[in-house]
């Protein structure tokens, strides 16, 4: 079954209106999944298109709404990059208005002060500065692996190689790993624009390359990775030489993930479990693993988060198409979003258990 995008029905939860001579969209923050990517889609895409915005009920659907200091850093970081007009920039806000300017590439730095995610701050500045003109380069200080945001090598090995597909150089380095609840953790990304956007089509994974499974770990006992690993052999019937421990070095605080990277010919998939204080090792390694089998219970080659992590770069390219497992609220509700500040719509097609998404240019009358 195909259906052309998702439309919102008059006077639904997003609209347009007319401020000072330009059009204004405004947004209903609890709308669909009600989370933080609504906000950070529109700031990336009102940078692109120099569209402004005004979102009520911010986050309205997570448990402390409005901003924390995670969505404030990324507010902050899209005002800077662009020479934004801000209002309701506060923490806790819930109400939030963001007329950009001109997008300048450079040299950034951002802190979030918190555990707080740096890879959706870079998420959010990524789209504006891969179209910009010139170089950039951007450190940024928070966490790195936490639950609820792709971890740095989720970023490294799966999206940004994608992303170099379509004509985005990137460098990007961990300096630092960053775990809940302290935080301290550091990335740095050098952004080289191309000159625009090629389209990206990935219906195969192509042949398997290798795979591999990590436990990391930092200021644990070692013993608790080991315990991780011989789980994950079991899971996943894993040979002893595709496992290993990593110690993540001297860090602030306490703080475990596993990751099983499943490296194709056409596309790398990381799947990751997060450890946190009561949460069991077994646990963590089991959320990892029946993340892989879902995946692998298909032939789609792109995984539910990398499905929402290529919506933005495929809608800015204009033209594209993904075969992924069924799409989660979050996905949806970004379909949306993105199709508010560009002329695109989605087609989605049900095949089974997976989805074909193609990006089309939206005609006009």
């Amino acid at each position: 079954m195909a259906t052309a995008g998702l439309g919102l029905v008059p006077g639904g939860p997003i609209k347009e209106r007319r401020i000072k001579g330009k059009t204004m969209i405004h947004i209903d923050g609890s709308y669909g999944e009600g989370g933080g990517q609504i906000l950070r889609t529109s700031l990336a895409l009102s940078m692109v298109t120099g569209r402004p915005f005004r979102m009520e009920k911010v986050r309205a659907k997570r448990a402390k709404p409005g901003l924390l200091r995670q969505h404030l850093t990324a507010v902050k970081a899209a005002q800077e990059v662009s020479g934004a007009r801000v209002t309701g920039g506060e923490l806790g806000s819930q109400e939030l208005e963001f007329a950009p300017g001109e997008v300048k590439a450079g040299s950034y730095h951002f802190a979030i002060g918190t555990a707080g995610s740096t890879t959706l701050v870079f998420q959010t500045l990524l789209p504006a500065l891969m179209l910009a003109k010139g170089e950039s380069r951007i450190s940024l200080e928070g966490g790195t692996h936490a639950e609820m945001a792709p971890p740095f090598e989720f970023l490294r090995d799966s999206f940004l190689p994608l992303l170099k597909g379509m004509g985005v150089e990137t460098e990007i380095f961990l300096q630092g790993h960053g775990f809940y609840p302290v935080g301290g953790g550091k990335i740095h990304v050098i952004i080289r624009p191309q000159g625009g956007l090629k389209p990206l089509e990935l219906l195969e994974r192509g042949a398997l390359q290798f795979r591999n499974g990590t436990a990391l770990y930092a200021n644990i006992p070692e013993d608790v990775a080991m315990r991780e690993l011989v789980l994950l052999r079991s899971l996943m019937d894993f040979k002893p030489e595709e496992l290993k421990a990593m110690a993540a070095g001297k860090n602030p605080g306490a703080g475990n993930a596993v990751f099983i990277r499943l490296a194709y010919g056409n596309v790398t998939e990381v799947f990751t479990g997060f450890g946190k204080r009561g949460r069991p090792a077994e646990e963590v390694c089991r959320v990892a693993a029946d993340l892989a089998k879902e995946y692998l219970a298909t032939e789609a080659p792109v995984g539910p988060y990398l499905a929402d992590q290529l919506m933005v770069p495929l809608a800015l390219a204009g033209v594209g198409v993904y075969r992924t497992l069924p799409l989660s609220e979050h996905s949806r509700t970004n379909m949306e979003v993105i199709g508010k500040f560009l002329p695109v719509s989605f087609e989605v097609k049900e095949e089974g258990l997976t989805r074909t998404v193609r990006v089309v240019k939206k005609t006009e009358g």
